[in-house]
């Protein structure tokens, strides 16, 4: 992996999303989702109420790997991280699940969906649904996301843009969110969990 390590500002919050890994613009701008798949996603939390100023400061951004794994090897796009390199990382994914106590988990693509639930197999069985899921020994709700990048077609052609506005639905209608929203409407007084 080629550092520097990629993180989101420590925020406390009810809601935490989960990346991939940092590609190879988010090192040198010091923040994860920096280039063009987080156009797409904030753009997408910006329709369910929180632009990307606000959503940085509001939700905890974490990763599976916190380091660009390097380019692929075919040159198609970023390497996917090894099975090691996951595990030597998911301590810190667990750690911070414990100290945050999130109630919303979003994970974004497939490598970040496969921590919270394993088995499954396609976006299509997931993306648009709400599971409950352990994380750090944490039980969570889980919202999937696919991921934003321009090389993937899975979120503008069906069946996955239908689904996509489903799970965005799902996002913009859970509690935690909800509470993250509303700190922005007069005489909303902040939960435990809002923002620190």
């Amino acid at each position: 992996m080629i550092r520097p390590v990629v993180t989101g500002l420590p925020v406390v919050s009810p809601v935490m999303l989960i990346g991939q890994a940092p590609g190879i613009k988010e090192g040198p701008l010091g923040r994860p989702f920096a280039w063009t798949a987080g156009k797409t996603m904030f753009q997408w939390f910006r329709d369910i109420g929180l632009d990307e100023p606000e959503f940085r400061t509001r939700v905890y951004m974490a990763a599976v790997c916190r380091c660009f794994p390097g380019k692929a090897a075919s040159g198609g796009g970023d390497r996917v991280p090894s099975a090691d390199e996951i595990a030597r990382c998911s301590k810190h994914l667990a750690a911070e699940a414990r100290l945050l106590q999130p109630q919303l988990v979003i994970p974004v693509g497939k490598l970040a969906i496969a921590q919270l639930l394993p088995d499954v197999e396609k976006l299509v069985d997931v993306i648009g649904g709400q599971r409950r899921a352990s994380l750090g020994g944490v039980a969570v709700d889980v919202i999937a996301l696919p991921h934003p990048s321009g090389a993937s077609t899975w979120h503008r052609t069906e069946p996955g843009k239908t689904l996509l506005v489903r799970a965005l639905s799902k996002i913009a209608q859970h509690e935690a969110w909800r509470a993250l929203v509303a700190l922005d409407q007069p005489g909303t007084t902040p939960t435990a969990h809002a923002v620190a």
